[in-house]
């Protein structure tokens, strides 16, 4: 491995680790740091580590959350301190539940391919960060009828998931589309925030899955060095994402989205001058 190409994929797992779960686009922001720096290795393994390293990410959130996500646990039976019976929690696994039901939406933007042009993304990057600013400025003081995830239905849950689809535009955000749903029909910031987290786990280790198969079909394994940059990139978004996520729990509490969606909009014109100004040149 070269030490440049090691640093690129550090800094990679870096902006996966932070854009993720703020929503500003992960992929985008990606794929944009690729047309600037690009890796040197084939197309079809850079597509397999965008998704692959989102793996890490999703591990801070179940070791983050693992009280509220694992079904199971074990109680002292009254009678006999050394006996423990193992009690099944019927609230995670009525999460669960609204969490499948909202990916179901997802598994046919699986089937869609979209271009990842950095005019595509800088124009995703503006339309959703004027619809954040929008729909903040619209719901300022509002109160939300639904505070926590448990009263969150299974009707929400599908129509979060049909919000999930309009990330399958590079430059959208995953996080930013399903949390925009939220807000629309009356989830909380915290509440939407959290679903999405929870949200993720499936939908990523589903599409990472079903990308590494994809590539060891086509290309057969991956090279040591690949490996490598899968783990390297992994193991950053993984500790990265640990920190932004605590961040973004406090920072929903207190704020809206508005700053976000500002950034989008400057991040969006920024590329498409880079894109424009070369040409006068």
């Amino acid at each position: 491995m070269e030490f440049l190409e090691v640093l690129k994929v550090f800094l990679l797992g870096i902006i996966e680790g932070i854009t993720e779960w703020l929503p500003v686009s992960s992929t985008g922001h990606m794929l944009l740091f690729d047309k600037l720096l690009p890796l040197k290795t084939t197309d079809a393994f850079k597509e397999v580590f965008i998704y692959f390293i989102q793996l890490g990410a999703i591990l801070a959130v179940v070791l983050l959350f693992w009280k509220k996500l694992f079904p199971w646990s074990k109680e002292r039976a009254e009678l006999d301190a050394e006996k423990k019976t193992v009690i099944l929690d019927k609230g995670v696994l009525n999460l669960w539940g609204k969490v499948l039901v909202a990916c179901i939406p997802a598994v046919v933007g699986i089937f869609i391919g979209l271009p990842d042009k950095p005019l595509v993304i800088a124009i995703a990057l503006i339309v959703y960060g004027v619809a954040f600013i929008g729909i903040e400025r619209m719901n300022r003081n509002k109160v939300f009828p639904i505070q926590t995830t448990d009263e969150i239905t299974y009707k929400h849950a599908f129509i979060i998931g049909v919000f999930q689809l309009l990330a399958i535009i590079p430059g959208t955000s995953r996080s930013g589309a399903t949390i925009l749903g939220a807000l629309l029909i009356g989830i909380s910031r915290p509440a939407g925030a959290e679903f999405t987290f929870f949200l993720a786990i499936p939908v990523m280790v589903g599409a990472s899955g079903i990308k590494i198969l994809k590539f060891l079909m086509d290309y057969g394994m991956f090279s040591g060095a690949e490996i490598g940059y899968l783990l390297i990139g992994a193991m950053v978004a993984f500790v990265v994402s640990l920190l932004v996520i605590k961040f973004l729990i406090g920072f929903v509490k207190k704020h809206d989205f508005t700053i976000f969606g500002w950034y989008r909009i400057a991040l969006g014109f920024l590329v498409i001058g880079a894109l424009v100004l070369p040409s006068y040149f």
